[in-house]
């Protein structure tokens, strides 16, 4: 299932918080080889994360992390304006109805699906709290996969050639995307709203742990 959890509340959910660090470790430092801290836990933390970002997490049935991605509000501190700004031509984006996305990483034994699943609840996201778009820092590997998902970005700007080249991108979420994200990632939308509700305090449908069950 999908867990949305802002930093200020992940000590609650204990084994999904270590092994969310921790593949994130695996995947930015060991499998791509980025010049990230990775402290003596084993886990990959940066300054962001000490900004209370709100966490869109796939849950495995174990209670472990199979998937993630962290969003903040371009409004403050935010990798794209922070550290990206010769990609944007010196441009920062600054607006409460733009967030960024960023840190989207999947687990070594992730389900084909996870990708997707997150695509999804960042959709919910963005009908929940009003924002209109996201923006995000994607290598030349991610490409191929929103593609595949059905949510490929308007590129903002990029830098850099093949496996290196590095882009700004700028992500919508019409009706439409949601329907198809939604059919790749093999979760009835109205599940997907549920999650979303169940993690906010939300009214929910009394049904909604015997439908998380059936689909997590």
């Amino acid at each position: 299932m999908i867990r949305y959890i802002y930093a200020s509340d992940l000590d609650k959910f204990p084994k999904l918080k270590q092994s969310m660090f921790r593949d994130r470790a695996d995947q930015f430092k060991v499998r791509l080889g980025w010049d990230v801290h990775v402290d003596a836990d084993g886990e990959e933390h940066d300054d962001y994360d000490k900004l209370n970002p709100l966490y869109v997490i796939w849950e495995k049935p174990d209670g472990s992390h199979g998937g993630s991605m962290r969003l903040l509000p371009t409004t403050g501190p935010c990798m794209v304006n922070d550290h990206f700004l010769d990609i944007t031509d010196g441009v920062r984006i600054m607006s409460p109805l733009i967030w960024e996305c960023t840190r989207f990483c999947l687990s070594r034994d992730a389900e084909p699906r996870t990708a997707a699943a997150l695509m999804l609840a960042g959709g919910e996201v963005m009908e929940g709290f009003g924002v209109e778009h996201y923006v995000g820092v994607f290598d030349a590997r991610m490409v191929r996969i929103y593609r595949m998902i059905g949510s490929s970005p308007e590129v903002l700007g990029a830098k850099g050639e093949g496996r290196d080249k590095i882009s700004v991108g700028l992500w919508s979420f019409s009706q439409e995307s949601r329907r198809a994200v939604g059919e790749r990632a093999g979760i009835p939308l109205d599940l997907s709203r549920r999650w979303f509700d169940l993690s906010f305090g939300r009214t929910s449908s009394p049904d909604v742990g015997r439908e998380i069950a059936q689909t997590a």
